[in-house]
Parts: structure tokens; sequence; C-alpha cells
């Protein structure tokens, strides 16, 4: 399917990246919600939603964002594709800095930068049929195919797996599962260069979501698609990442390569996360520790100081109530913020208490 763009840009023209290159970088990256009260909604306190995170997504790639329901993983994402206005911090998409740009001028940029939404149901308008909601995109960036309209909306139904018979159906025709691949056409519909896919699975039947995750990664080496997959499912992200970031209160604790991570996890969060994972293998299961957390993860209006996890932590120590940890990379592209972190080799061990 051809495209071709006759509309306007008021924006910036991002440059391709080459392989191996950023597509996106992000820091110091902060979101902050007001809570106000009163008559004259004064300002009383802020939900620290997004607290100062820095990464970057090469090209091709998949980073997954995983943590408990609160840590700021949707808000995250919502900040990358500028569905809401940072606080504090840059995004920096194709080597252009859109952290506060206009709506006019990122309108342009929609093209490149979409996202996969939650909830199957809610995200498909119920009074529009799927050729309507599929073919959106085109209609909103003014862009002309090479047959039609509804010709590149029937191939793009084929391509995720349904029939170009579903053109004039509605929603509620569908299963979960057949919904969420509407949304995914949709996404494509423009074929973006970076995807924010928020739990695409975690609403869909466990028999329906290894096929979502499969097309997902079909479409990726198609297309030359890079991720940012939000998840809480630890089995799914080990299957889909290329590096995983674990976040706790608005934070990035640990962040690797997903070998590294699911083999040595540093931080203790990851490695409580990590010993939750149930084990198919029936000869193993049982020997696995169980790390039960105390407590529940506290309130980001009012977050602990200092080292955010000290709170619920089995090692914590003085210094984790009075210093924040920085993320620092401990062994080879395996970076973590913590004062007495897990699994490290001897002399790494030896360097982080000598410092």
């Amino acid at each position: 399917m051809t495209t071709t763009d006759t509309g306007s840009s008021s924006g910036p023209t991002p440059n391709a990246p080459k392989a191996n290159e950023e597509l996106l970088s992000v820091d110091g990256l902060v979101k902050h919600f007001p809570i106000r009260k009163g008559l004259l909604q004064r300002q009383v306190g802020a939900v620290q939603a997004v607290d100062g995170l820095s990464f970057g997504v090469k090209q091709g790639e998949t980073l997954s964002l995983v943590g408990e329901s609160g840590c700021g993983k949707t808000t995250t994402g919502r900040l990358l594709t500028r569905l809401e206005t940072p606080t504090a911090g840059k995004i920096v998409f194709e080597g252009h800095d859109i952290s506060h740009l206009s709506e006019g001028r990122m309108r342009p940029l929609r093209r490149d930068i979409q996202m996969i939404f939650q909830d199957p149901y809610g995200s498909l308008n119920p009074r529009h049929t799927v050729g309507k909601i599929v073919g959106a995109p085109y209609h909103l960036q003014n862009v002309k195919t090479e047959h039609g309209v509804k010709k590149a909306v029937q191939e793009l139904l084929e391509l995720v797996g349904l029939s170009p018979e579903h053109y004039n159906r509605y929603p509620h025709e569908f299963s979960g599962g057949q919904r969420q691949r509407i949304g995914i056409a949709r996404t494509l519909a423009l074929r973006p260069k970076l995807i924010v896919a928020d739990e695409p699975v975690s609403a869909l039947d466990v028999s329906i979501q290894a096929q979502v995750v499969n097309l997902l990664e079909d479409l990726q080496d198609e297309f030359d698609l890079t991720y940012v997959m939000i998840a809480h499912d630890l089995s799914v992200v080990r299957h889909v990442s290329d590096r995983v970031a674990v976040m706790y209160l608005g934070k990035i604790v640990e962040l690797a390569d997903r070998v590294s991570l699911y083999e040595r996890p540093m931080h203790p969060y990851t490695v409580a996360l990590l010993s939750a994972v149930p084990v198919p293998d029936t000869k193993r299961k049982g020997k696995q520790d169980r790390i039960r957390l105390q407590g529940d993860v506290p309130s980001p209006i009012n977050p602990p100081p200092a080292c955010r996890f000290h709170t619920r932590c089995w090692k914590a120590q003085e210094i984790c109530k009075t210093q924040e940890p920085p993320l620092l990379e401990l062994a080879p592209g395996h970076q973590t913020a913590c004062h007495f972190p897990e699994n490290l080799e001897p002399p790494a061990a030896k360097t982080v208490q000598d410092s």
C-alpha cells in the first residue's frame, strides 16, 4: 500500500535514524498532577506520577516498562505520545525536542508516534463502523492512498488477521481479541515509526494473548517498528522485550537487557517481582522462594524520602532513608538504583561498597 502526503506540515521534519541509533530519548522526564481544593481551587499538593525518568529507545527495538499498578507506566506512555504535556524534562524524537510542542506542531508527528490502548472495548467508538475507525487516520492527516481509503483499510484488516468483509461491521460484533486487532490496524494506518503499547493483551483471554503478541512481533519485523511496551505480566515481557525498565513509584529502579535482568536481577524490587512469576516446570515448582513485600505502595502524593522502596525493602538501612541512590551502570548495559544491590559479581560489589 502506497500513501502520498498532500497535507501541509508546520512542525519539524524528522531525519530517520540509522540502525542502532536512538529513535527516542528521554531526559529527566517529570509529570506532576496538581491537587486543588477550595472555592479558589488553590493547589495544595501534587501527584508525582513520573519523577525524573531518563532512558533511550533504539530504532527497531522493544523496550518494556514494568512495575506495580500506580508506578507511572501509563502516564509515561501518554507523555511519550504527547497525550500529556510534561511538567519538566525532555522528550527527543529523531533529534527534535517534542516536549512542549503545540498541538498544531505535533499534528504531523502523530503519523510517526502512535499508541495501542489497553482497553479494546473503550478505545473503539461503538457508533462507528470498522471501516470508519481504521480509516480515520487517513482523513485526519489528509493522506491520500493509491487505491482509495476503503482498499487501504481492507488491506490493513487482512494484515492483522481479520477479513476485508468486516469493513462495514460495528465493534460490538467482535470479540475482545478481534477488537484489539482493529485497534492495531488503526495504529498501523500511517506506518508509524514508534508505537507505545499500553498493556495491549492484559484485557484479553490467555488463549488470545499469545496470538496478539505474535502479531505484534510479526508486524515489527515486517515494518521495522520500534515499541515501548507497557506491561505487568513479566512472562509476556520476557518473550517480547529487548530491554526492560523496572519502575517503582514514578522512578526507574533498574534498566537492563532482557537476559541480564531475568537471570541476574540487581534491585531488590525486581528480585521480588520475578519471584512471583509462575514457573511452568513442575520439577522446579516449589523450590522457588517467593518474596512477599510488606505493606502497600506508598502514595505518590507524599512518596518516601531518598530511596522510595526503603519502606518495603528487606535490605534497607539508614542510608536508604537519607540518600537517594543514583541509577548507575553496575554491569555492562545493566543500570540499577540501589545502595545494596543483589547478584553483583565480586569486583563490582567491592567497587560499590568502597564508593
